[in-house]
């Protein structure tokens, strides 16, 4: 097993250079497949080849193999960056590489790393040397205050997934078929046709078909597997959710706030506060304003209005809007102060020329703000979901704990109540290397679709 992969390496590195390259030679293709193979053979090499051990099943294979193409893939990207160079390509960064000259002094390639040194060794010691143990963690049998633990290759992550190998690789492999397909046809139909408005549909559906098909790939639970597919649909849920509101609600008030008012600077800073409150401060609030006893909604709703509201406790979908809320209300402060610089950035010019042209405040808004903002909306959007995947903890663990039966349990949520509460350090380790796969997966996919679509300043 471990020798087809490094075959099928060998073989991808000379592709990868023909596509990549623009003055591809002999000598080329066979440093890339050189570089390909060892890329792909370090982690199975450092890990024993236990991925690919008798007793293991097709799910660690494919995982293994997916890690070996992750290391080809970075060695060829490595190597090409080499060749580029040798070419005379500008690459991002070359002034830091090269000499800077500064007035009347030159200062060497060194001189940026030894100021940097300082930054750089803070983050080795306390963010990546804990990232690597994470890793090393979880491909562990261990638990919290043990004195021994064992080696169990790929177990904590194929237990997460379906035992189908076969379907494991199928599902994510027809998503990105549909996705390259609609963006063929994206490509070769004409703007405002019918056919675009369908290519552009498929396009969105294309996309979600991608959370279709993860969601396909976790396991539903039973015989032996962890329910974890329920966890991804919690995540999905609850972060989009946080996302809209959060992002939506925070340009409406910042849009509405914009505007010269009296006391307008008290009025914009009171809009900002709750940024700067704690998580789980947010959540002790909100449990108070909803809890089903003594909270000031339901006392209010049922008081003046005589409406017995139910507890949000006991409903999935309501327990899920009320931690919504809570997220939501946590971060618009942060999105109405950026939202409020964005709209200092709007041209007047264009607003009044608009005016006079007869553009409606819809239109207005629509062809000129936004398009404006969109720098903002794409760098609120990565940093929203970023806030929704990490920080609701403390939101949850205070209004839910995950209730009614684990409805509102996401990704971190999960990974605290499995890896510190019941001290199981291995599993929670797998599941937190999980959720940091898929934010880097998903901000990939935010900088390679809306960073496309983003207008600096006439650029």
């Amino acid at each position: 097993m471990l020798i087809a992969g490094l075959i099928v390496a060998a073989f991808l590195g000379p592709l990868f250079v023909w596509r990549k390259s623009d003055s591809p030679s002999v000598a080329r293709y066979g440093i890339a497949s050189a570089a390909a193979v060892v890329g792909a053979a370090v982690t199975p090499i450092g890990m024993g080849q236990c991925a690919f051990a008798e007793e293991t099943s097709g799910v660690d294979h494919v995982l293994a193999w997916a890690l070996m193409a992750g290391g080809a893939w970075l060695a060829l990207i490595i190597t090409q960056s080499v060749f580029d160079k040798l070419d005379g390509k500008k690459t991002g960064g070359g002034g830091v590489a090269g000499e800077i000259r500064t007035g009347g002094y030159r200062m060497g390639w060194w001189v940026p790393w030894l100021l940097l040194s300082p930054t750089l060794i803070i983050l080795a010691v306390f963010l990546y040397t804990p990232a690597i143990q994470t890793f090393t963690l979880s491909s562990k049998l261990t638990r919290l205050g043990a004195p021994r633990s064992k080696d169990v290759c790929f177990g904590n992550f194929s237990e997460l997934l379906i035992t189908d190998p076969v379907r494991l690789v199928a599902y994510p492999l027809l998503a990105i078929g549909f996705i390259y397909a609609a963006r063929l046809w994206v490509t070769r139909s004409t703007p405002d046709t019918w056919s675009r408005r369908g290519a552009d549909i498929t396009s969105v559906v294309a996309m979600l078909s991608a959370f279709v098909a993860f969601y396909a790939m976790f396991s539903a639970g039973g015989g032996g597997q962890v329910a974890y597919r329920p966890v991804y649909l919690n995540t999905v849920i609850i972060s989009v959710g946080i996302v809209v509101f959060g992002m939506v609600g925070g340009l409406a008030i910042a849009y509405l706030a914009f505007r010269q008012i009296k006391g307008g600077g008290v009025y914009r800073t009171l809009l900002i506060w709750p940024y700067a409150i704690s998580p789980a401060v947010a959540g002790l609030l909100f449990f108070m304003i909803f809890d089903p006893n003594a909270g000031i909604f339901t006392y209010t709703m049922e008081s003046w209005f005589g409406i017995d509201v139910p507890n949000y406790r006991e409903s999935a979908i309501l327990a899920q809007m009320a931690i919504i809320l809570a997220s939501s209300w946590k971060i618009i402060g942060y999105n109405i102060l950026f939202y409020l610089a964005g709209l200092q950035t709007v041209s007047i010019d264009q607003v009044e020329a608009s005016l006079i042209d007869g553009a409606s405040a819809r239109q207005r808004f629509t062809k000129i703000v936004l398009p404006a903002l969109s720098p903002i909306t794409f760098f609120l959007l990565v940093t929203n979901l970023t806030y929704a995947f990490f920080e609701v903890y403390g939101t949850i663990d205070f209004m839910t704990k995950g209730a009614p039966a684990g409805k509102t349990s996401v990704a971190i949520y999960e990974i605290i109540r499995v890896g510190v509460n019941n001290g199981d350090l291995g599993r929670g380790a797998a599941q937190s290397v999980l959720l940091f796969l898929a934010v880097i997966g998903v901000t990939l996919w935010q900088f390679r679709t809306s960073g496309e679509r983003v207008s600096y300043g006439g650029s």
